[in-house]
């Protein structure tokens, strides 16, 4: 049972994600020629590759409505279509008006491919398989994110960019009827739940201060990074440590490389080190902890900073990813799809402001004539400041709990 589910059920979704990754970060390599092309500024840049992040959050409140009423199968399929759609209008763009549609209708393509994937993980997985899981997906979206590097940058030398998305987008149609013809649908199906009662889950999901305690993560540390690996890592490599393209995306390929294998010991070892009192709520904490400390040293070298620091910060900002289970965690399996995709919103809307925000912030401090390289760092430093925030809030939330009165309610 446990290995045709692997087959049916996971390796589809894996493969969903794996598309949504590499779609999410191809802009990172493809940037400067986007630039160059189109003659963009940092915000135009920004706001440009950001539309992805703001069509996928627009998408997430009735994503969750949808797939706890119609099922993450059909959903799923559905929005893969448009993906491949949004590709193909990627693909011929002429305008930065049009590139920005094409990456909006990629973004709420993809908008499931995670969510969908915790759906049906909730309902055919126990309980302490979970964590583990949430790594395997992740490994998956490694496996894009990694491809969009090195990989993607070498593809570029042989033809363009918009010929290798027009491949992208046949690949999401296979992908799009892979899942439809494979995943298996729970044969018992409870009588759906009014929109009415559903949009109540929703009010209550937000309604919680166990949903609160991490959206600030979401929004800064998961969404921040997002925004930089998307984007602004390879702008830092190239405008502050002086790479060319090439070694930026080689950097980048370690990085992501370093997270995919941080993904795959989350699989591994989540399920066992919870069982010896080592729970995902403690990962979390360290991993977000310390991917703070090797953004602080990037940002403090400057153009010093090495490869390792961004391999370092790329491994544990990978513990992030496990605040969608834990934020999930507080609320009844009936309300599993909407609050991952509430969470989710709060996720990608961070990703969009950063994004677009350091695009904004990098082109007012040049204007008044500070560098490249000093804007990206003074850029930075504002995302850093707002990350340690978040983080200083997550970790008095979960005090407040523990030292709450045992007969306190909880949410």
């Amino acid at each position: 049972m446990a290995a045709r589910l692997w087959l049916t059920l996971f390796l589809p979704f894996a493969g969903g994600y794996f598309l949504s990754y590499l779609y999410r970060t191809a802009n990172a390599v493809i940037g400067p020629l986007l630039t160059a092309e189109l003659s963009l500024t940092a915000g135009d840049l920004g706001l440009l590759t950001g539309a992805y992040f703001l069509a996928f959050a627009s998408a997430q409140l009735p994503l969750g409505v949808l797939l706890d009423r119609f099922g993450a199968r059909r959903v799923e399929a559905a929005l893969l279509l448009v993906a491949a759609v949004g590709a193909g209008v990627f693909a011929a763009g002429q305008t930065s008006a049009q590139l920005a549609i094409g990456r909006g209708l990629i973004g709420l393509g993809v908008s499931a491919c995670l969510m969908a994937a915790f759906k049906a993980f909730s309902l055919w997985f126990p309980a302490e398989r979970q964590a583990s899981l949430t790594g395997w997906i992740m490994t998956a979206g490694g496996l894009g994110a990694l491809v969009a590097t090195t990989p993607l940058e070498s593809a570029l030398h042989f033809t363009g960019w918009r010929e290798i998305f027009l491949i992208l987008a046949g690949l999401t149609m296979l992908v799009a009827l892979w899942l439809f013809v494979s995943v298996p649908e729970r044969a018992e199906k409870p009588q759906p739940e009014s929109l009415a009662t559903q949009w109540a889950g929703v009010r209550m999901v937000f309604a919680s201060a166990h949903f609160w305690r991490f959206v600030p993560l979401g929004l800064t540390i998961i969404g921040g990074f997002m925004a930089v690996q998307s984007l602004w890592s390879v702008s830092w490599l190239m405008q502050v440590n002086g790479d060319s393209r090439a070694l930026a995306a080689d950097t980048l390929r370690s990085m992501n490389a370093a997270m995919l294998i941080a993904y795959v010991l989350i699989g591994l070892l989540a399920t066992g080190l919870a069982r010896r009192g080592i729970g995902p709520i403690v990962l979390l904490a360290v991993g977000v902890g310390v991917s703070l400390l090797t953004l602080g040293l990037i940002v403090s070298a400057g153009g010093g900073s090495s490869a390792w620091l961004w391999v370092a910060y790329g491994v544990f900002s990978s513990f992030g990813t496990l605040a969608y289970s834990q934020a999930a965690a507080g609320f009844p399996l009936a309300l599993a799809g909407r609050a991952n995709t509430a969470f989710n919103l709060m996720v990608f809307i961070g990703a969009f402001a950063v994004q677009w925000g350091i695009g904004v912030l990098i082109d007012a401090l040049q204007t008044a004539t500070a560098s490249p390289a000093a804007a990206h760092r003074y850029a930075f430093l504002v995302l850093l400041a707002g990350q340690t925030a978040a983080y200083v809030w997550f970790l008095l939330a979960g005090w407040r709990r523990r030292a709450a009165p045992a007969h306190a309610p909880q949410r």
